[in-house]
This record gives C-alpha cells, structure tokens and sequence, in this order.
C-alpha cells in the first residue's frame, strides 16, 4: 500500500477504542495508528514492527516499538496484558494465521483484524479474466507480493469460530464508506473486533 493512500480502516479503529485503553499494533509499520490513538484517545501501549525502516519510523513518530517477528508469536506478553491487540492489513501476510489470532486472544481483551477482502467483486473480475487482482486493498503483483493467504470474509468469519473468537463488531467498507448489502461481494477491506468465546 502507498503511504498516502488513506486508511479508513484506521478512523473504524479508533472509533472501537475507549479513552485510556492499554493498545498493542502488531504489524505496525511506521506506527502512525498508535501515535494517533495515543494523540486522540490516550492509549498506551507498544507496537510491534519486524522491517528495520517501520521500526525507525515508528520511533520518529514517537511510537514505543518492539522489533521481533510475529511469527514467533507473542511470548514476551502477558496473558490479558493489553485491552487490544490489533492486526491492520497484516493478517494476510502471515504464515500461521490461526496461531497469530490465538496468541492475540491470549494477550488481549479484544482483537481487531482488517484484511483485503478477497471476495470483492473487482477482485472475482479479475481471477475469471485469469489474472491476479491487483488494487487499493492489493496493490502487488502476484510476483512480489508479500501477501501469502487471501481471504473473503466468509473465510474469516469461518476461522474466528475455529479458534474460539466471539465476533463483536464487523465492517465492510469501500473507499471509506460502509457495505451493508452483500459485503462478501462489495467490500473491499474487512475490519473485524472480536474476543475469545465465553
């Protein structure tokens, strides 16, 4: 994604997050969603970057920054340790997805997940023309693309029901606005806050 692209999942965010709210940002780039919930909502918390570049940034935007692979998973945190724990358009890249959702349902009190929503029509278009979709929400080509599992969000509501995750809140938009009608088909970025299952 270009970094000046907007990110509507980012104004849905912190519309989900209380004042005061302790935050942890997996994936988190050059940490401009933590900087600007701590700006707006005076979260605390850390974000965890792996990208030599992303950790600077972060620091430079006064972000506290973990580099560590998430793929370890999340060992250095406490059970219960944070309100959230979110995961922004990062989902996709991750090589075990399943345990990556289970490790946040672990350390926090809810998750907050956006992926690509490979079920977009554009994104169908493109597959039956025979080619990979490439667009806001993918903006790679097959050949170097970091993503590696694609999903709709059928497929994610399929997987919270796996590792035990109570969907409490789910948003399909498009260029910014809400999808209400056939969201799998017309919604192109998926935003999901869940918690584990009673």
């Amino acid at each position: 994604m270009s970094p000046s692209q907007q990110r509507y999942d980012f104004e849905l965010i912190a519309s989900w997050i209380p004042e005061g709210s302790r935050v942890l940002d997996l994936g988190c780039g050059d940490g401009v969603l933590l900087a600007g919930l701590t700006a707006t909502r005076n979260v605390s918390g850390y974000g965890v970057e792996i990208d030599d570049a992303g950790v600077l940034a972060s620091v430079a935007n006064g972000v506290d920054v973990i580099q560590m692979d998430l793929e370890s998973g999340l060992n250095v945190f406490e059970d219960g340790a944070f309100d959230f724990v979110i995961l922004s358009q990062t989902l996709q890249a991750m090589k075990n997805t399943e345990k990556i959702l289970k490790e946040m349902l672990r350390v926090g009190r809810q998750g907050i997940v956006t992926f690509p929503n490979f079920g977009y029509w554009r994104h169908r278009l493109d597959i039956m023309r025979g080619q990979m979709p490439v667009s806001k929400t993918l903006p790679y080509q097959w050949y170097n693309t970091p993503n590696i599992h694609l999903c709709t969000v059928k497929d994610f509501e399929d997987l919270c029901v796996k590792v035990g995750a109570q969907i409490l809140d789910e948003q399909v938009i498009t260029g910014g606005r809400p999808v209400t009608v056939l969201p799998n088909l017309l919604g192109d970025l998926a935003v999901f806050r869940f918690r584990r299952s009673p």
